[in-house]
């Protein structure tokens, strides 16, 4: 593959980390002329694009964005409860990013907080919010999650194991709970009324598919589920498809919500 020039690189940048998109800029991406990216965009090492014209990196694309945080940042910062460091780490390796491997190290190498340290003070009472978490700190309220769901099918039969397919995850409630809980994830771009941040929408969407991900942020934020709802499966029905619906996915396809509350 022949290397490009610098010149030849646009200013933003557009990224398909094995098959996760990133838009970003070169002045980012060449913060750090000594790492593997730094060369690839300078010109020094060859990058390969894909058939939209996006430079292609086959590398584990949802750690990809801890690695351009640390070039923007030039600091780590990573969710509580973050169980990757050792993968992340070998991403570090492979772009030769020495500074971010020393970070993770001082992570994994670092004893752990003491997790008792709060109860010992047997002197003050203290309430808890069901399922012994601590009382939330943020205001009070509901959120509400929704789906439209159904199971991938493999063509002609060929697949024995049937995945969870969710078109999109759905957010309702209070601007400002949905913003405090799910921060950059939340895509706010159906939202037409930008101005008043204490008013409430349904057009709030997540920008990933993962349900879990999305309980483990309100659980950390002190919500708890208080209610949940289903639709059936639509059966077998009659009315004719339009044209590239799969008949099986049409056929399990239903509707769940699933309400959040802090106390």
């Amino acid at each position: 593959m022949e290397s490009e020039g610098s010149d030849d690189f646009p200013s933003v940048v557009d990224l398909n980390v094995g098959g996760v998109l990133y838009t970003t800029s070169l002045c980012t991406l060449t913060k750090n002329t000594k790492c593997l990216l730094g060369q690839m965009f300078t010109g020094k090492e060859s990058i390969g694009k894909d058939s939209k014209g996006r430079y292609f990196l086959d590398r584990d694309g949802v750690l990809f964005r801890y690695v351009l945080d640390f070039l923007r940042n030039q600091k780590l910062v990573l969710p509580e409860n973050f169980h990757e460091k050792e993968r992340l780490k070998s991403e570090a390796e492979f772009f030769n990013m020495t500074d971010l491997m020393v970070c993770i190290d001082s992570l994994v190498t670092s004893p752990p907080p003491q997790p008792v340290a709060l109860p010992r003070m047997s002197s003050v009472s203290t309430p808890t919010s069901p399922g012994g978490l601590m009382p939330p700190t943020g205001q009070p309220g509901y959120l509400t999650l929704g789906y439209r769901g159904s199971f991938a099918f493999g063509r002609d039969g060929l697949a024995d194991v049937k995945f969870r397919k969710l078109t999109r995850i759905l957010v309702c409630g209070r601007v400002t709970l949905c913003r405090e809980v799910f921060g950059d994830t939340l895509n706010e771009s159906r939202d037409p009324d930008k101005v008043n941040e204490n008013r409430y929408t349904a057009r709030f969407f997540l920008k990933h598919n993962f349900l879990e991900q999305a309980f483990d942020n309100l659980q950390e934020a002190g919500f708890h589920c208080v209610a949940a709802a289903g639709s059936g499966t639509s059966g077998t029905g009659n009315e004719p498809l339009k044209p590239g619906i799969d008949f099986e996915e049409n056929r399990w396809n239903h509707y769940n919500e699933f309400v959040f509350a802090r106390p």
